[in-house]
Parts: C-alpha cells; structure tokens; sequence
C-alpha cells in the first residue's frame, strides 16, 4: 500500500512509534525558513507516515525514509534524526542547513544513503558513522567542511559512492580509500588536499568515475590506474599533476567515455590508442605541454568536446590540420579547441563539413596563414568563433552573415584587409566582436547598429575612414569597451556619444578626430578609462567630466585643446592617472586628488600652465593684484581725481534719488535681485555634495530644495533648484524673482542671492539662494511622519497665536505695504517655515501674482484667472 493514501485512524496512530513522531517534530523545530511551505503537513491532524518527504515501513510504523531534497530550507539538522532507528535514506541535498553534521547520524545502522550536498553545512566530518554499516552512498559534497577525511571511512565496506567535492578538506587523498572495494564512484575535487594520488587507488577494482579537479595535486598519475578497465570518466583538471600518458592507454581503459586533463603539465605525445577510443564524447587535454602531431579522430563518432588548446601541438608544418578532416565524421561535435598550438598550414576548405551542430570552434594562436575559407559560413550553429593572432589574410568572408547565432567573434591580430561588410548586421546576437589588429579599410557599416546586444566592440589598429556611424554611439548596450583608436577616422564625436550610459572603457585615441569634447560624455556615468589622445579635438575641458565620478583615467594629451584645467576635476575620488600633455592649455594646475602625485599627471608642453604642486616643475601664477609702477604715478594722478570727483557726483544723485524713492515705499523694502551677488553653479554643486539626495529637504511641481553650505558665506542655505524641463518652471522662476526682488520683512524668508547658469552638461541651470529655516515647516509640526520620542513636536497655544501673527503679518505687508501688492497664492503649512526663534517665516512665491499684473491681464480681477496653488487650499486673491 502507498504510504500516500494511507490514513491511519486513532487505534493506528496509537500503534505507531511515539519516538519516530517525537523526532521529526524536534527536526522541524530546527528549521527557520520553509519558503515552499513543504512542511505544513507535519502536523498532529495527520499520521507523521503521511507528511511530505516521509516513507514508512506500515508493518512497523517506523520511519525508513526522509527525503526533502531541493526545497530551500534552512536551520540546522536536529540531533533527533539519531532516533530514527529504522531511517534508511536521509536526504537533505540542495537546501540551506547550516552548523555541523551532527554525530548522533553514526546511529543509523540500518542507513544506506546519507546526502547533504550543497549545504552551508561546516566542522569535520563526524568520525562515528563507522556504525552506519549498511552505507552505500555519502554525499557531503558542496558544503564548508575542513579538516582530513576521517580514516573511520574506510570500515564502510559497503560504500558504493563517496562525494566530498567543494569543500575545504586538506590532508590528501588518503590511501585508506583503497579498503573501499566496493567504491564505483570517488569524487574528492575542488579541496584543498595537495599530494600525490596513492597507488593505494588501484585497488578499486570496481571503480567508475574518478573525480579529482582542482586539488592541488602533485606527481603523476599511478601507471596502475591505467588498468582499471572500468573507468569510464577520468577527471582531474586544475591540478599540477605531470608525466607523459602511455601509447596505449585507449586499449587498456575501453570503456572510457570521459578525459579531462586540462590545466596541468602533462607532457609528450598524444597516445595514439586514441584513435580507436571510439566511446569518447567528452576529450580536454588543454593547457598542457603536449607536443607533435593530433592522430586521426575519425572513428570517436560520439564526441561532443574536443579541446587541445594551450599546448605545444604541431611543427607549423602544412600538414599539423589533417587530423581536421577526420573530424568531419564526428557529426554530434559542439566544441572544438585548438588555438594556442604550432600548427601551420592553410584552414581545409573541409572545414566547412564539420558538424552543423558546432558551437565553439576557436583556431587562433597559431601560424595558420591563408584565407579564411567561405564555406566555414556552413557552420551555422557557431555562437563562437576566434582566430585571433595568426597569419590569416584576405577579407572577411560574406558568408559569415549566416552566423545569426553568432556571440563571439575574434580575429585580432592578422592581416586581414577590404572592408567589414554589411553583412555584419545580421549578426543581431553578437556581444563581443573584436578586430583590431589588422588591415581592414573603408568605413564602419552603419549596419553594426542591429547587433543591439553588443557589450564589447574593437576595431583599433586599422585603416578605418570616415566619421564614426551613429549607430555605433546607439548602442546602448556597450557595457564592456568601445576601442576604435589608431585609425583613420575624422569629423566630430557627435553628442550622441552620451548614450553608452553604461560603457568602461572608451578609446578613440589617435585618428583625425576634430571639434570640441562634446559635454554629453558626462552621460556615460560608468565611465572608468577615457581615452581621446592623439586626435585634434579643440575647444575646453568639459567642466561637466567631474561628474564622471567612477572615472580612472583621462587622457586627452596630443590636441588642440585651450582654457584651463578645471579645477573640478581633482574631486574625482578615483582618478588615478590625468594626462593633458601638448595641447594650448593656460592658467593655473590644480593641486588635489589626483594631481597631488606628480607621476600620474602629465601636463608637459602646455607652456601656459602654471601652479600645481611643486614636482610638476611649473613656473609660479601671476599675483592677480598689479602693482603700480613707479615712473606712472604721476601720470595716474589725474585719472585719481577725476574718479573721485565723479564718484562723489554720482552718490549725491543716487542719495536724492534714495531719498525720494523712500517716500514712496515701505522701510522695508530692499535691494532688487538684479544687484546681489550671484554665485556659480560649481559653488552650489559643491555646497549640496552634487545635488545629493542625502541634503534634499523637500520637493515640489517646478523645484526641488536642498541643504547645503556656501564655502564663501560659510553659512547653511537652502537653495531652490527650477526643473527647467517642467513646463512653467521657467514662469514660476519669473514670478518669484519679480515677487521677491523688491520686498523684506521679518516674517518671509530671506532671499540672499540667485544662479542663472549652466550646469556641468553644458544644460541651463536657474536656482533661488535662501536662509536655512533650521526648525523645519508649520507642516511638520501640525502633522509629524514620525514619532520623535526624545524632542516631540508640539506647538503651545501661544505658539500657535504667535504664529497667526507672524502669517498675517507676512500677508498684511504683500497686500497693502509693498509698492506693488503681491498675492501670494499658495499659502499652506508647508510654506510655512520656522527660524531657530520659531518666528514664522512665509516661503515659495512660484505662483506669486503681482496685483499690476493681474489688473493688465483682465478687467475682471478673479473670475477668469482660475483657481491657483495646492489642492485643498484656496488661497485668498485666486477666486
């Protein structure tokens, strides 16, 4: 009966193990997360044989199996589970227990599967399962054990499989492991246990798969291993493992399906056995010291992998490619390695008959030479293809317009010439080309603007012309590099440039390049590596490059470039190396960041410069201060009079016309906007740590405020900041000026001074300069987000008087004090803000009217001006 239907009623469950039932409930309470919910069964509604993940023998009502593989569960394994005296397999693999194994395991004497792989399991392994007799399989793979592998391993004579891949285990291979006759399956790779193989090994008489990557092993491979003849996969990649491989390997092991030996120093000859290993699939001798010719592979019809790359095949003779044609008979083929050899010759026209179900196929490093043969475009299925740094010449074949699956495509470093074809755009899957190196000509297709997936692309080193398509700056997925430096490509670097928001790296080094350093470049705010030297680029340094803030390097030595450095530039955390070298540059070198280390700035035949610290060798600035020269003095003297006499002439006239204008105005009015000092948008980028989100202090339709601290003033402001791009945002800018520019009381908000520039990006900026209202708004105080226990917000009733006051006080001055009356339109708590006095303050005109303006617009002053300001306020005037 399945275990699934059965429901046992209450005499039953009376029967069943109250031990088994305890446990499990002890196993449950160790467990934190259960994101799948599997564990909702196990409850006292239902018999504990009919919970999810657990097999019961029914005779006995005991517990034979838990099994709950693969469900993401953490919390630790409960020593409980030792009680389950009839367990027979225990399987938690690929969840997320954590602690150590718990050693009360070693109970199970009747357990024939103990799988806790890819855990986050740590500690030793426990040295008592030598009392789970009955052990077939041990799986501790894919955890963070240390330590040896516990000699007591070796009394589980019934072991079949022993994983203990990816962990931290040390101490070598023991040879103890040599006991486990019945042993198919060893796999002890990717730890830290070093040595040499025991010969000890050999006496698996029964063994299947040896797996031992990355173990950091030494010596040779015991020459009796090659007689186990059931082997069927060897693994031992990454390791430092030496010796050559016997000639006929390939008869002794038959049934090998399976070779990976890359990444070691095995040296000599390939076996020619090979050639009748007709169960291989899966062949990886790579990155070894093998040498002379690859046999005939025509016989292994089954093989999926071939890769002999990173060796020292071949005599760069023209007859080291034979063995390709054989591989023609190898249809299932998907990869196929043999760059970074010395094989010679021209590329079979045979090549093209390879498998069409051929993925990988990588020839470069070698001394191949000749054409690229047309019919490689056979080979439809390629997702990669490199024939880097060889002796290839011709062009570029057509038919590589038939790699629509294609994804890599490397042939730098050859001599390849004519043009890259169109045919590029149908390659919509390509994320890395590269082609540098080379003699290509003509011009960049603007076709390369389908391979939208595009994350690497070069084409430096060639005979490149014309200007750069503007495909190529669409892009948008050029994440990695754009290199298309030591060319001949001319015009400008469009603004479009902008759009590789997300590239690294960007060479355009040593073409004929020309005009300004578009500001746009700012946009690529990924930006590590610039390069633009050797061009003739002229115009300034974009001041907007300090935005880059990630940016490594800068090189735009050898233009035409003038103006000064910015000095904005050294506040780029990261910059490491600066380079400005032979352009017209003047004015003074700055002296932080980056160019305080005269080994990473190179400013050398700008004769102009001057300043920087004193390793860069630069004469002293001029003192900006002239002094007079002496034998002109006398000369000055009437020029002195003169600007006496006509200063005191002009502050008589501006005194009677002071006088008259305050007859006409309150005491209170000021100054017009016009005459404060404004201040530059550097000074406020600074002052807000760039507009950081950190010192935003409130938002509203046309600006967003921030906090922030003038260098000059050396006081706290808060600055307005106009979204320019909002429709009106240019008018509310307009009203608050023309509102502001004539008046002062004691309860509105300070104006100190204004901005009306651009920002780094060459965009138009516009800011409004007030006093910091350190107490926040009435808002704030009426309606608090947040609880704040230590100072609560609360207004007094005299306090709330004062403030009615303070308001109407604001509001009797706009209305009937100012030379022109001013209605505010959008009185709320929010425009109402506290000083450090608590004195209310009335803040934001943007939507402020003058009453002249409004009297111009219409004779009727309110029915037709419509309803102004906030939603839920209707402010006086606007109605």
């Amino acid at each position: 009966m399945n275990p699934q239907y059965f429901t046992p009623n209450i005499n039953v469950f009376a029967l069943g193990d109250e031990t088994d039932h305890l446990s499990l409930l002890k196993f449950k309470e160790s467990i934190s997360t259960d994101p799948y919910g599997m564990l909702l069964s196990w409850n006292t509604s239902t018999h504990f044989c009919n919970w999810h993940g657990i097999r019961c023998n029914l005779t006995l009502q005991r517990v034979t199996g838990l099994n709950l593989q693969g469900y993401k569960l953490k919390g630790s394994i409960s020593p409980y589970v030792g009680n389950l005296s009839h367990l027979r397999i225990f399987d938690l693999g690929n969840n997320s227990f954590h602690g150590k194994i718990p050693p009360e395991l070693g109970r199970l004497s009747q357990l024939r599967l103990l799988s806790v792989g890819n855990n986050s399991l740590e500690g030793k392994i426990p040295t008592n399962l030598t009392g789970c007799t009955s052990l077939r399989g041990l799986r501790l793979h894919g955890n963070n054990l240390i330590g040896k592998i516990p000699i007591q391993i070796a009394s589980l004579g019934k072991l079949q499989y022993l994983l203990l891949y990816s962990n931290w285990l040390i101490g070598g291979i023991p040879s103890f492991i040599g006991n486990l006759s019945s042993l198919t399956v060893l796999s002890v790779g990717n730890n830290n246990l070093g040595g040499d193989i025991p010969q000890e090994l050999c006496h698996l008489k029964n063994l299947s798969f040896l797996s031992l990557p990355v173990s950091k092993l030494t010596g040779t491979f015991p020459s009796c291993l090659y007689n186990i003849s059931s082997l069927v996969a060897i693994s031992a990649t990454k390791n430092q493992l030496n010796g050559s491989l016997p000639p006929n390997m390939f008869h002794t092991l038959p049934n090998l399906q399976v070779l990976e030996l890359s990444e070691n120093k095995f040296s000599g000859l390939i076996p020619p056995s090979i050639t009748n290993s007709s169960l291989l699939f899966i062949l990886d001798m790579s990155f070894n010291s093998f040498v002379g010719q690859v046999p005939s592979l025509g016989k292994l019809q089954d093989l999926l992998l071939l890769s002999f790359s990173s060796n020292n095949l071949g005599n760069n003779s023209t007859y080291d490619l034979e063995f390709l044609k054989s591989l023609t008979n190898c249809s299932k083929l998907h990869i196929l390695g043999i760059s970074e050899n010395n094989f010679g010759g021209h590329l079979p026209d045979t090549l093209g008959n390879l498998s069409t179900q051929l993925s990988q196929l990588s020839l470069g490093g070698n001394q191949i030479s000749g054409k690229i043969p047309a019919a490689i475009g056979n080979l439809v299925d390629l997702t990669l293809l490199t024939i880097y740094d060889s002796r290839m010449e011709g062009i570029i074949p057509s038919t590589f317009g038939k790699f629509r699956k294609m994804e890599v495509l490397g042939l730098r470093g050859n001599e390849l010439s004519g043009e890259i074809g169109a045919f590029i755009g149908n390659l919509s899957h390509l994320f890395y080309l590269e082609m540098g190196a080379n003699m290509l000509q003509g011009t960049i297709p603007p076709s390369i603007g389908n391979c939208q997936k595009l994350q690497y692309l070069s084409l430096a080193q060639n005979n490149l012309k014309g200007t750069i398509p503007l495909e190529v700056f669409n892009l948008s997925s050029l994440t990695n590099l754009l290199d298309l430096s030591e060319n001949s490509l001319s015009g400008y670097i469009p603004k479009e440039v902008g759009n590789l928001k997300n590239i690294d790296i960007l060479v355009m080094s040593r073409n004929h390049l020309s005009g300004n350093i578009p500001g746009t470049i700012a946009e690529c705010i990924m930006l590590e590596y610039l390069f633009l030297q050797g061009n003739s680029l002229d115009g300034i340094i974009p001041f907007s490059l300090a935005s880059l803030k990630g940016l490594r390097s800068l090189d735009l030595s050898q233009n035409r470039l003038s103006g000064s450095i910015p000095y904005v530039l050294q506040n780029i955390s990261f910059l490491e190396y600066f380079n400005v070298s032979y352009n017209m540059l003047e004015g003074e070198v700055p002296t932080e960041g980056v160019f305080r280390n005269a080994s990473e700035v190179v400013v050398t035949g700008n004769s102009k410069l001057c300043g920087g610290i004193s390793e860069l060798h630069l004469p002293p600035c001029p003192v900006k201060v002239k002094k007079l020269v002496k034998h002109h003095k006398f000369r000055l003297i009437p020029v002195l009079v003169s600007a006496i006499v006509f200063l005191l002439i002009l502050s008589i006239i501006l005194t009677f016309y002071w006088i008259r204008k305050r007859g006409k105005k309150s005491s209170l009015d000021s100054p017009t906007i016009a005459q404060l000092a404004k201040v530059s948008y550097q000074s406020l980028h600074n002052a807000t740590d760039g507009f950081s989100t950190a010192n935003l202090i409130g938002s509203g339709n046309f600006s967003s405020v921030y906090k922030g601290n003038l260098e000059l003033e050396d006081k706290v402001v808060a600055i307005k900041v106009l979204n320019l791009q909002r429709k009106g945002a240019h008018k509310s800018f307009s009203a608050e000026c023309n509102a502001l520019k004539n008046v002062k009381h004691r309860n509105l908000v300070p104006i100190l001074t204004c901005c009306s520039s651009t920002d780094y990006r060459g965009q138009e900026f516009k800011a409004l300069i007030f006093e910091y209202m350190k107490n926040g708004s009435l808002e704030q105080w009426l309606h608090p987000r947040t609880l704040v226990t230590d100072n609560p917000r609360i207004l007094k009733l005299d306090q709330r008087l004062n403030i009615m006051i303070d308001v109407a006080s604001a509001l009797h001055y706009l209305h009937h004090e100012c030379e022109q009356s001013i209605i505010h339109c959008d009185l709320k708590p929010n425009n109402v803000l506290f000083d450090d006095d608590m004195i209310a303050h009335v803040s934001d005109f943007g939507i402020a009217r003058l009453l002249s303006t409004i009297n111009n617009t219409t004779s009727k002053k309110s029915s037709t001006l419509g309803i102004k300001g906030t939603i839920g306020y209707a402010p006086p005037g606007t109605f």
